[in-house]
């Protein structure tokens, strides 16, 4: 039932089966709101560049932590269509063929399984498969952990974290190849050219 004064959230398509979310499932992205009239929706990615959203046909949705809720656990959603539309990304779905029921999706968080992402170039990675790496420099002296990367324009920046006397640390390394020998995804670790006292 709606609080007083509120309308009631709208009930999910019916045919949008629950499942369980893929073990690689990664978040891509989140439904900010119906687009149109025919089913449309729009996705706001996580990414400037949001190729795993178009290379997967099969979405796992989870209801937004925050706010009204119109479903539980994860449900599968079989996307018939998806494109560029400004900074943005709007979809269809099969089960998804109205304003009504596309607007039942606002604020789901939406992933893919990793194993779905499009093959990267070579030298070129992932954010999500970078974090958690072990960073060393040439002389095999541990400068951390990859906790995050941030876009500051022109490079990617990766975050790393460490202990020094006991207290959790954080170094920030530019991730070009004038400071990066190389990325070992098997391996788990990035070497750089890197002091710790940098």
């Amino acid at each position: 039932m709606a609080a007083p004064g509120r309308p009631a959230a709208p009930a999910l398509p019916a045919g949008i089966d629950a499942v369980d979310l893929p073990a690689d499932a990664i978040e891509v992205g989140r439904i900010a709101d119906a687009w149109g009239v025919k089913g449309w929706f729009k996705v706001l990615p996580h990414s400037a560049d949001p190729q795993a959203l178009f290379s997967s046909k099969r979405w796992y949705l989870q209801p937004s932590e925050r706010g009204a809720k119109t479903f539980s656990g994860t449900v599968l959603l079989r996307v018939r269509e998806a494109k560029e539309h400004s900074d943005t990304v709007v979809a269809r779905a099969d089960e998804v063929d109205d304003r009504a029921a596309a607007e039942a999706l606002r604020g789901a968080r939406v992933f893919v399984p990793r194993s779905s992402f499009p093959t990267a170039d070579k030298d070129e990675y992932y954010w999500v498969d970078l974090l958690g790496l072990d960073v060393v420099n040439r002389e095999g002296v541990a400068l951390g952990k990859v906790k995050d990367l941030m876009s500051t324009g022109p490079q990617t920046v990766l975050v790393l974290e460490y202990e020094a006397e006991g207290k959790p640390q954080e170094r920030m390394l530019p991730f070009v190849s004038a400071y990066v020998d190389g990325v070992d995804l098997p391996g788990r670790r990035i070497t750089v050219d890197w002091q710790p006292d940098y």
